[in-house]
């Protein structure tokens, strides 16, 4: 019942769970390279190194496909994110894997630039939003929003969505504005409440699955 009032809450605010990274190689031999993403697709070394750069021959690789948002941005896996060191991580990881700086790269590099700067983009604006965020979270724990959940929200909810998106259009003044803003305000508060009970939801969850593990 709880995911079920959280993604109903939050589906309702207009925001989508993050999908997964786009595909943007273009050449055969890149694509070839990102299949095998665990060895060095330019020098054949075993080795990850910083996650960006073989350890070996320094060529950029491609992106790991296990690693989630939290993990590229240098943050726990939590509803609570330091935005302050999210702004910080964004900014280094660009520096380092802009498209701008592998102009005189191979194709197969310019190519992963791209890949890499586009996961990180995604995963800046998904983590920065507690909302996208939130949804986030739960799509890692396997729990999504299907299209039609809307028909499934009690009527007196709908209801007190529509009167707010009424207030909001028929403001004239500063203060009415600011009325509104008070009474989301207060939902993303609630919606962070239920989020945060997720969690400890979660965590039952995996002992019960370790539970069902035969000895």
């Amino acid at each position: 019942m709880w995911v079920w009032k959280a993604g109903a809450l939050l589906r309702l605010w207009g925001l989508q769970a993050a999908g997964v990274p786009r595909r943007l190689l273009s050449s055969n031999a890149a694509s070839q390279a990102g299949t095998n993403w665990a060895r060095c697709w330019h020098c054949g070394d075993p080795g990850r190194g910083d996650g960006f750069f073989c350890p070996r021959c320094r060529a950029l690789q491609p992106p790991d496909p296990t690693r989630d948002y939290f993990s590229l941005m240098d943050c726990n896996r939590s509803f609570k994110v330091d935005t302050t060191k999210l702004q910080q991580r964004y900014q280094q990881l660009q520096r380092l894997i802009h498209p701008d700086f592998f102009s005189q790269r191979s194709q197969i590099e310019k190519d992963f630039s791209e890949k890499h700067s586009t996961l990180v983009n995604d995963a800046y604006k998904t983590l920065l939003a507690p909302l996208s965020r939130g949804l986030y979270l739960l799509k890692l724990h396997g729990i999504e929003i299907p299209e039609g959940t809307d028909c499934e929200i009690d009527s007196q909810f709908l209801m007190e969505i529509m009167e707010i998106n009424e207030k909001l259009a028929e403001a004239q003044s500063e203060d009415a504005v600011a009325e509104v803003e008070s009474t989301v305000q207060d939902d993303f508060e609630k919606a962070k409440e239920i989020l945060t009970k997720m969690k400890y939801f979660s965590n039952i969850e995996e002992k019960v699955k370790l539970k069902k593990i035969p000895l």
